[in-house]
């Protein structure tokens, strides 16, 4: 197997790991009444379609038929090391937030009954822990697949979805939890502790 294949097969495994990490937790949380859903809206689902499709559909494209060509580079076996270790760190951290969350989660922004601010594990020191994994798998991506379009794609995708989302949901954890949630916010960081 050649060091591209490998880690091609390595990003498609990563990739089937998220979701079979985050599957458990689905199901339970739809079995948990939304309280608060009125946020789920187009533009909502237009932001996480954005993120899939860099995260998701693009790389996809770009692992079964190598297209484009024209973009790719070659890869080194220190950026393939360098992209699984990545994964494996945003793996382990989605589903600690999973963890974290059970059944308060969801994939678009909503309230659920009894919803209860976490503050401790890896909530501790970042408010959106889940974030930051969907980044760190965004950097594996561009790291395992040496295409500027397909690597880049996720970074791009995954990067609009949070910079015009996470504004709105700390607004709706703001009017839910008030004077919690900005006690919470002055001793924590958004994504990547005592940076950002």
């Amino acid at each position: 197997m050649s060091l591209l294949a490998f880690a091609k097969a390595a990003w498609v495994v990563g990739v089937a790991a998220w979701f079979l990490i985050r599957l458990p937790f689905q199901i339970k949380a739809r079995r948990t009444r939304v309280a608060d859903g009125r946020r789920r809206t187009a533009r909502e689902m237009i932001l996480l379609s954005i993120s899939t499709f860099g995260l998701g559909v693009v790389p996809a494209i770009y692992v079964a038929t190598g297209f484009p060509r024209g973009l790719s580079y070659p890869v080194s076996p220190l950026q393939v090391v360098a992209g699984i270790a990545v994964f494996l760190v945003a793996l382990w951290l989605f589903w600690r937030t999973h963890k974290a969350l059970g059944r308060q989660w969801s994939v678009t922004l909503e309230i659920r009954d009894q919803h209860r601010l976490i503050t401790s594990g890896v909530y501790e020191r970042v408010r959106h822990p889940m974030y930051t994994a969907f980044f760190l798998w965004a950097l594996a991506q561009a790291l395992l697949l040496p295409n500027l379009v397909a690597g880049l794609s996720g970074l791009v995708g995954f990067g609009i979805l949070f910079f015009l989302r996470v504004g709105e949901e700390e607004a709706m954890m703001r009017e839910t939890f008030g004077a919690e949630y900005d006690a919470y916010c002055a001793r924590t960081k958004r994504v990547l502790p005592f940076i950002y």
